[in-house]
């Protein structure tokens, strides 16, 4: 599978006298595989807990357990390297689908069903940017898919959806994610009532 560049990350900050400074360059320290889907790796980059966000100099946010939305009010960034889809998976992933969305710390987002379109199938009540880097990935809606490549965007607007990798190749994403509330209307529709 292909391999990545390691992403690396500087975040900045203010020294005591109000002086702009680097507070860090490197490595991301929070890199997590998905292990009920082999080769997806999560990079948390950063996160913000409200809006508008608090800027000083604040303890690093992805450091805690890993969460797939963003906080509620707050934002999140990450990349995804999403390996292809594999026949086996195809045909079994969703099985395991609980599982994975456990482990990105948010059970309730899978959204699979028997006859859904793709076993990644999942919502979250944001809005979230997806920006293809490298590779190729196909978004699949409960009607419809598009094939997209590098300097693809996405605006997912709370919408149910899989990323599915066809390619036969490693894709790398780039995630902004932004907490939202879903519009009364349609809120009623998805919950059926």
């Amino acid at each position: 599978m292909t391999s990545f560049p390691t992403i690396t990350r500087i975040v900045t900050g203010h020294d005591d006298e109000g002086r702009s400074v680097l507070t860090q360059v490197g490595p991301l320290p929070t890199v997590v595989e998905i292990s009920a889907i082999p080769g997806t790796m999560f990079h948390e980059v950063w996160s913000t807990q409200e809006s508008p966000a608090r800027v000083g100099n604040g303890v690093d946010p992805t450091l805690g357990p890993l969460v797939l939305p963003p906080p509620p009010g707050g934002t999140r960034i990450r990349f995804v390297d999403i390996p292809p889809d594999t026949e086996e998976f195809l045909k079994t992933g969703a099985q395991r689908m609980g599982e994975a969305f456990e482990q990105i710390g948010d059970r309730a987002a899978s959204t699979v069903k028997q006859n859904s379109p793709h076993p990644l199938m999942h919502r979250t009540e944001s809005v979230d940017y997806g920006i293809v880097i490298e590779g190729e990935m196909t978004l699949v809606l409960d009607e419809g898919e598009v094939l997209l490549k590098p300097g693809s965007v996405v605006i997912q607007r709370g919408t149910n959806h899989a990323w599915a990798n066809r390619s036969g190749k490693m894709c790398r994403m780039l995630f902004v994610l932004v907490s939202g509330t879903f519009e009364p209307e349609l809120a009623a529709k998805l919950t059926g009532h």
